[in-house]
Order: C-alpha cells, then sequence, then structure tokens
C-alpha cells in the first residue's frame, strides 16, 4: 500500500468534501431565509418558540433581533452559553395560544397566551416585532440596536447582569433566612449548612451553577453576629461585581473578582 499516494488522493477528496458541505450549508441558509422572509407575524412567533423548545438555538434566534449577537459566536463560545439557553428553552411551554395580531407598518404585536395556564385567569402577553429586511423578527427596534451594538457580547453581558441580579436576590434570602432562624433559636444566626438543611435556602447555593458565583457566610463565635459574601467563579464571564452583606444591608464592588473584603477580614465588618 502506497502510503503517500493515498495521502494525494485523500487532500482532494477532503477539499472537494468540505466544499460540499459548505455548499450545502449556504443552500440550507439560503432556504431558511427565503422561507422566513414570507413567514406572518404570527407564523413568526409560534416558529421561534418552536425552534428554542426543539433546541435550535440558532435557527430561532435568527428570527429575532439577537441574531447579530448569535452569529458572532465560535463553537466554543456558543457551547458555554448553551446551559444559558437551555434554561430559556425549558420556560417555554409545549403549546402556545395566540389571541391575534395587530400589524402597523413595520411594527406588529402578536397576543400570546400560555395554554398550561389557567385561561380564565391568564391574560395575553404582548410579543413585539419588527420588519427586517422584508423579513418579521421578534424584537423591538431600540433592543436591536444594543444587540447590534455589543454583538457577541451580548450574551454575556446580559448573563452577567442576570447573575448579579440572582445574586442580591439570593443575599436578600439569606438575610431573611438568619431572621427566621434567629427567632427560633434565642437570637442566635447560623452557618450555611445549617440554613440549609433546614431548608431556609436552597441547597443549589452550594454549587455555582446556578449563579455562577459563589457564597461564603461566617459567623462570630457566640453566632451573634454573622456577614456573608459571593464572588464571581469567573471574572468577566459569570459575573463582574464582589458582593458582602451583613446586618446593614448589601455592598458591591468590581474588585477583578476577588472578594469585596478579604475573608480573614470578614467577619470584622460585622457589628460588635
Amino acid at each position: 500500500m502506497n502510503y503517500l499516494r493515498l495521502k494525494k488522493i485523500a487532500r482532494p477528496l477532503s477539499f472537494l468534501t468540505a466544499s460540499l458541505l459548505l455548499f450545502i450549508s449556504c443552500v440550507s441558509i439560503e432556504a431558511n431565509a427565503q422561507n422566513n422572509s414570507s413567514l406572518t407575524p404570527t407564523q413568526t412567533v409560534r416558529e421561534f418558540y418552536r425552534l428554542m423548545r426543539e433546541r435550535h438555538f440558532r435557527e430561532a434566534f435568527a428570527l429575532s433581533i439577537y441574531k447579530s449577537a448569535i452569529d458572532g459566536l465560535s463553537a466554543g463560545e456558543f457551547e458555554e452559553l448553551r446551559p444559558d439557553f437551555e434554561k430559556m428553552a425549558a420556560a417555554i411551554p409545549e403549546k402556545i395560544d395566540v389571541n391575534g395580531e395587530q400589524v402597523s407598518g413595520e411594527i406588529a404585536t402578536v397576543f400570546v397566551k400560555i395554554a398550561d395556564a389557567d385561561k380564565a385567569a391568564a391574560e395575553a402577553e404582548p410579543v413585539t416585532l419588527i420588519r427586517d429586511g422584508g423579513t418579521w423578527i421578534v424584537g423591538d427596534s431600540e433592543n436591536q440596536q444594543i444587540v447590534k451594538k455589543a454583538g457577541k457580547r451580548f450574551f454575556f453581558e446580559a448573563r452577567i447582569e442576570t447573575h448579579h441580579s440572582e445574586v442580591q436576590a439570593m443575599l436578600q434570602r439569606i438575610s431573611l433566612a438568619e431572621l427566621a432562624y434567629a427567632t427560633q433559636h434565642s437570637n442566635t444566626f447560623a452557618d450555611l449548612p445549617t440554613l440549609i438543611k433546614a431548608g431556609l435556602v436552597p441547597k443549589d447555593i452550594e454549587t455555582p451553577e446556578t449563579t455562577g458565583y459563589r457564597f461564603h457566610l461566617v459567623l462570630t463565635k457566640d453566632a451573634k453576629h454573622w456577614a456573608a459574601e459571593a464572588v464571581p467563579v469567573e471574572y468577566g464571564r459569570t459575573g463582574r461585581l464582589s458582593f458582602i452583606l451583613d446586618q446593614e444591608g448589601i455592598r458591591s464592588g468590581d474588585k477583578g473578582g476577588k472578594p469585596l473584603v478579604p475573608e480573614e477580614e470578614l467577619i470584622e465588618v460585622t457589628p460588635k
């Protein structure tokens, strides 16, 4: 067997295969674009939700103002964001009821109701669309400009902002948990494992998967005072601010991923 001869044959075959795949991909993209341009606002909304629910994220976002944010992502960046996209998909019900649409020039509104909700109580939620290049896409012009300006950084920045809000909400929950615990334990407070065991804070606080942050709680020796902190697992990716919580409230600041207060000094910020 002549290995060199096989290599010479394989190279043009590989090039031909790659060329065919590229051609097929381009034809598929062009066909999708043509199909999308013929969709009405209601059909666009239905298709967007269907694609999201079926985890066809790139195709779904191509029907929205987020197309410019998704197009620039590398394969690695896309996979890094996949858990966030999965959360979005998980929130979409299997069936979507559409109660009608309104079109005014280049703007449309589709009224969507979650079919699984109590139909007597649930209200139709408006979904805004705009016409872009002759195609209806989900979203509005103002936010489309924000997405275009941020480019592929949009989803990462959105994730950071979401994590910041989630961390603050979790710290507030810790504060309420400590208050509830103290009223039943002679005004003494508890560490994080005890709060989790008592069901006062969720167990997923032990890992950073949900919020992208690590939480740490300390007590004074007499358990009369406490403080908690939260720092991003990966600065600039899962979060940018560091947080501290004590009986005075929540404070935050950009410390480059380091604690707002050094761990060995954390207990010193609690009132004596």
